[in-house]
């Protein structure tokens, strides 16, 4: 597999709340994770950084046998325990009332992969030289877009548009969502926070992620993208493409180091 990965606090905040990793050999798969803290400086960035290193510790536990169902089980038990640990931190801290996080992650092997999410952090498909978005917002505007309330214009442009419906820390008990699937090679992985998906189209995602560069351009560019449109929040993606060579892997946040894995 080929990964990319790149995180950048925008052009307005202080301060990066985002929070992402990608671990290898997890049982001869790869691991992804977006988390988008929320709760402002000393909540935010704790919480995804929290959330994000427990499902990182609980994912270890895979092993080589598991069926699908049972590693989706795994992954969303991981959830499960990062919302309990972020929600007892923000019990025992009053500084940090209200903080949470959005969380998208993805375990994947050779062939198929599972997923789980809460929030709007989304995880995109490119498949047969097509875009699938494969995660549904838990956000005010998508539950106004569902009903028919508004279209999709007036989603792009609502002032309540990063009001979510759930997310993880902020309540003892969460229902994640859980999904499956298949992919060969050629076919592309994408997990983003909203600070990508809000300010790059669709169509521009697709067109990156088509080129015949190397995906750590493609991320790039996209980033680059969101940057140029205004950057009002944090950014960050993570990009995973079927292709058996050997890939640089990062486990980082911002700034860290990247391993080679062979």
């Amino acid at each position: 597999m080929e990964i990319a990965m790149k995180s950048h606090v925008g052009c307005v905040r202080q301060v990066n709340e985002d929070f992402y990793a990608c671990a290898v050999d997890l049982a001869g798969r790869v691991l992804a994770v977006v988390a988008d803290g929320m709760g402002g400086h000393q909540a935010g960035d704790v919480a995804s950084k929290m959330a994000v290193e427990r499902i990182l510790k609980e994912m270890k536990k895979v092993e080589h046998s598991m069926a699908p169902l049972e590693e989706r089980e795994l992954l969303m038990d991981a959830l499960l325990l990062a919302n309990q640990e972020v929600y007892e931190y923000a019990e025992a801290h009053p500084e940090c009332n209200g903080m949470g996080t959005t969380v998208v992650a993805t375990l994947i092997g050779n062939d198929e992969g599972v997923t789980a999410h809460i929030g709007d952090s989304r995880l995109y498909i490119y498949k047969e030289n097509e875009l699938i978005q494969h995660t549904e917002d838990h956000s005010l505007v998508q539950e106004l877009l569902k009903s028919g309330q508004i279209n999709q214009m007036e989603a792009s442009l609502h002032p309540q548009r990063n009001v979510l419906m759930r997310a993880l820390g902020t309540e003892d008990h969460v229902r994640i969502d859980l999904g499956q699937f298949e992919w060969s090679d050629g076919d592309i992985v994408l997990l983003c926070s909203d600070g990508l998906s809000n300010k790059v189209p669709e169509e521009i995602i697709e067109e990156w992620l088509a080129k015949p560069i190397p995906l750590q351009q493609s991320v790039d560019a996209l980033v680059q993208y969101a940057l140029d449109a205004g950057g009002e929040d944090n950014i960050t993606c993570v990009a995973i493409r079927n292709k058996k060579k050997p890939s640089q892997v990062c486990e980082k946040e911002g700034g860290g180091e990247c391993k080679v894995n062979d």
